[in-house]
């Protein structure tokens, strides 16, 4: 298929009444054989990304200073960069383009604070640097001007969102890669339902993500050259890693609301509706319990301490928060040694223990024996343990440290503590 006939030319038509497509200069066109000459490089260089690169519809414009994109996978080019910019620098562009998508860019700029949304383009710089690093590191060629982490005194190898503090307000002459950067509607973006060019929808995207991912760990396995950045992101699409603090502050949180949900009647604070009824009658006030906790720990000598330590200080600022402390907090030590159980008032005084294997199900015991038997226990540990045969009669969360610790029982509520795991 020769230059004049791509996917692109078809879909997108050059309308000299399209403002999209007209150049003040009539004498100005787009040049496509050059630009699809350097995507053809761009994907015989790095054949695993030639997917993505060849799912990018090109929209010319003059609207953009060089090259951005929208959410939709479209790629608007300005004729006169183009014209400027050498093949080899516009490969290396092409990337960088299909990188903002491929990370999904727009919606993790989504998740940022309502401040940092405010700046759009400082959110780009932080995304740029992210790219950037990686494709400089992979010997790709850019054209001047690019962001680079060291600009800002930076490390490389990071991701926007670590790079973002760092970055001062827009320049002046920031370049914008687009909505499909930074989120943001630009002013060129044709839209979600425009004739004028092609689209990818979410689903679409989401699968060429992962045909991406797989074509790198493919080209990994077979030539061992693909650079760090890009094995990391196919690795956590392929595998996505939960931010583990997230999910256990949100596993203790919502156990900690569906006990407080246990309301019940008490007289001993009568309801405000009592005066009423002058005396006479003494109606009962409804009363939500705060609920005790317990903290079941593995102090087996194959517990990792700095993991054990940090998911404890994660339960424990949690209750703090929603007001649950002092003697409604139980934490319960079982000694890997002899499976005993020590109770102790405050995280800070478990002590791990070494030794072989462990039976948490004494600790769970123990902690429901208790005179005052807990609504929630939370069980640290590595998973190499036996577990209550049967459901217990509170909410059970089981925080399991390590990636290869064995799944607990189905009717256990699990939270996986994966090791400097970045959402």
């Amino acid at each position: 298929m020769s230059a004049a006939h791509t996917p692109d030319d078809r879909r997108t038509p050059d309308d000299p009444d399209d403002p999209h497509t007209r150049d003040d200069d009539p004498g100005r066109a787009l040049d496509r054989a050059k630009l699809l000459a350097a995507r053809y490089t761009a994907a015989e260089a790095r054949p695993y990304l030639a997917s993505a690169l060849y799912a990018l519809t090109v929209v010319p414009t003059r609207r953009v200073r060089t090259m951005a994109v929208d959410r939709h996978w479209r790629c608007y080019v300005a004729p006169a960069f183009v014209d400027a910019t050498g093949v080899e620098e516009l490969a290396g562009v092409w990337i960088h383009e299909a990188a903002h998508l491929l990370r999904d860019h727009h919606r993790r700029a989504e998740r940022l604070p309502a401040a940092d949304q405010r700046d759009p383009l400082r959110i780009n710089i932080a995304q740029d640097c992210e790219i950037n690093d990686d494709l400089l590191a992979d010997g790709l060629r850019l054209p001047e001007g690019r962001m680079e982490p060291r600009l800002f005194g930076l490390p490389t190898g990071g991701l926007f969102e670590q790079y973002l503090p760092g970055v001062p307000a827009t320049p002046v002459l920031a370049l914008d890669c687009g909505s499909g950067a930074h989120g943001v509607p630009a002013p060129w973006d044709l839209g979600a339902n425009s004739p004028l060019a092609g689209r990818l929808d979410p689903v679409e995207a989401e699968a060429l993500r992962r045909r991406t991912a797989e074509a790198i760990r493919a080209h990994q396995r077979a030539r061992g050259s693909v650079p760090g950045g890009w094995r990391r992101w196919a690795e956590q699409t392929l595998e996505p890693v939960v931010d583990w603090r997230r999910a256990l502050t949100g596993a203790v949180r919502e156990a900690v609301a569906w006990a407080g949900g246990a309301v019940d009647y008490t007289y001993r604070r009568p309801s405000r509706r009592t005066p009423a009824l002058g005396g006479r009658v003494v109606l009962p006030s409804l009363r939500r319990p705060l609920p005790r906790v317990a903290v079941v720990v593995d102090t087996s000598g194959s517990m990792g301490e700095d993991d054990l330590a940090a998911a404890l200080a994660e339960i424990t600022g949690v209750l703090r928060e929603v007001g649950i402390g002092g003697n409604r907090v139980a934490v319960l030590a079982c000694d890997a040694d002899v499976q005993a159980v020590a109770r102790v008032s405050a995280v800070d005084q478990v002590e791990l223990a070494g030794g072989g294997g462990t039976d948490m199900t004494v600790g769970i015991r123990a902690a429901l024996d208790a005179p005052e038997p807990p609504q929630i226990v939370v069980v640290l540990t590595d998973g190499f343990t036996p577990w209550p045969a049967e459901p217990v009669t509170c909410r059970l969360i089981a925080a399991l440290i390590g990636p290869d610790a064995p799944e607990p029982p189905a009717w256990a509520e699990t939270v996986r503590i994966v090791p400097d795991a970045r959402a």
